[in-house]
């Protein structure tokens, strides 16, 4: 039954590895009245990075308070 999960999980490892390295150019974010110049693999990287630690973090959250109740 383990095997499925490492195939996809390779998978979507090969995809994220092409999208970032076919998007290699600089990008400006402009957040509020901040101006950053970054390349965009970095932008996606991080915003990847983010999407992770939090969806992480609201799984530990819900999950204890299901099993509480």
């Amino acid at each position: 039954m383990r095997k499925p999960k490492i195939i996809i999980a390779l998978v979507f490892i090969a995809i994220l590895l092409v999208i970032l390295i076919q998007n290699t150019q600089v990008v400006t974010l402009q957040l509020l009245f901040w101006e950053i110049s970054m390349s965009q693999i970095l932008l996606t990287s991080f915003t990847l990075l983010i999407g992770l630690v939090s969806g992480y973090i609201v799984a530990k959250v819900l999950g204890t308070r299901r099993r509480n109740t």
